[in-house]
């Protein structure tokens, strides 16, 4: 490295980040091996912004890294971090360091590490900062070809894994206040204060309508392990029934449970119920539009009767399209698969044993 003409170019932009690697850019374009290199700096800094990119210092008081002797026996990599955003999550960040090793692109791929302790509240843990090491060098990563230039590839690889490992742990997080919540519910009555009656709320409670949400002492319910994604949560519940009038008395016990009322599809269900040679079938969305259809499908293709199916959907805010209704249909089918209906070969058959995660009420 010619260390006079780093030092001047040091002192001259070191205010200005932005100047500083125009200056850099500019040094590289004057060696033909480079060339390359500098493009590819120039169409990163146009795509993500003046800003984003920058030298990297290696330790205060450091020169500046990167301006390399511009002879053929030059050796030394050049390192520049870029700054960007998630693209579903903008007001988080993430720091890149990319290193580009002399044979670059020639014979060698470049080099990106995450420069980020904390990716939003969430600190960067050993598998995420290695799985971005080996960028270049994992199946998983970017696939590099001699003599191309894949850095921009390599940075929307890391954003989409950074951005998938940012959902992944606010969905849990969601998941285990869900959770929490829930035992909360179930774990404490809430009494709501007495209002004094008056000749008319006297009136009014006799002619209302109690609702029945005591749960049949014959029905037990099984309740799968929530399924998680991008703040979503499904959970499965399922349950055996013998008669067609039991599918109201289960769906109102389950919406007298607070968590479960206020989710934003509570009870999207299917069931069938063979009563003497008469087979009694419904299923109802919810608010999911052919939720209720598919679990109703799915109860058919399996051939499994007396079973009530109930999922319920509590919404993350980011819309999952598609996905929506695989997490639906697996939900089901956990909460079929703890239940032991799906080791159900007749109608007479009972529970048969638990094979899946969750709990019994």
């Amino acid at each position: 490295m010619d260390t006079e003409v780093s030092r001047q170019n040091t002192q001259s932009t070191d205010s200005d980040p932005a100047m500083e690697l125009r200056d850099f850019v500019a040094k590289l374009m004057q060696s033909s091996d480079l060339e390359s290199v500098a493009s590819e700096i120039d169409v990163l800094q146009s795509i993500y912004g003046d800003h984003a990119i920058h030298l990297h210092h290696s330790s205060p008081g450091s020169p500046r890294s990167g301006i390399p002797n511009h002879s053929s026996s030059a050796s030394g990599a050049i390192r520049y971090e870029v700054s960007l955003n998630l693209p579903s999550h903008e007001d988080i960040s993430i720091r890149i360091l990319v290193s580009i090793p002399p044979t670059y692109p020639a014979t060698n791929p470049p080099q990106l590490q995450l420069l980020s302790r904390y990716i939003g509240a969430f600190g960067v843990d050993s598998s995420l900062f290695g799985s971005i090491l080996r960028t270049f060098i994992s199946v998983s990563g970017v696939e590099w070809t001699p003599e191309s230039v894949c850095v921009f590839d390599g940075l929307q690889n890391v954003l989409e894994r950074c951005e998938t490992w940012y959902e992944d742990k606010l969905s849990r997080e969601a998941a285990g206040e869900l959770l929490r919540g829930d035992a909360l519910t179930r774990n404490h009555v809430l009494v709501e204060p007495d209002e004094p009656l008056t000749p008319s709320s006297t009136a009014d409670e006799k002619d209302r309508v109690p609702l029945d949400t005591a749960l049949p002492e014959d029905i037990k319910i099984v309740e799968a392990e929530p399924i998680v994604d991008r703040r979503s949560v499904f959970v499965g519940r399922a349950c055996r029934i013998s008669d067609p009038s039991q599918v109201p008395l289960v769906l109102n016990n389950l919406m007298s449970e607070r968590q479960i009322s206020r989710a934003a599809h509570p009870i999207i269900n299917a069931w069938r119920c063979q009563v003497g040679s008469v087979l009694h079938q419904d299923n109802d969305d919810d608010g999911e539009t052919a939720a209720g259809s598919r679990l109703a499908h799915l109860l058919s293709i399996l051939e499994i009767n007396n079973v009530l199916v109930v999922v319920t959907r509590w919404f993350g805010g980011i819309h999952l399209g598609p996905d929506r209704f695989k997490h639906i249909n697996h939900a089901a089918r956990n909460a079929l698969e703890l239940g032991g209906f799906l080791e159900q070969t007749d109608e007479s058959r009972g529970g048969g044993r638990n094979t899946g995660k969750g709990r019994k009420r």
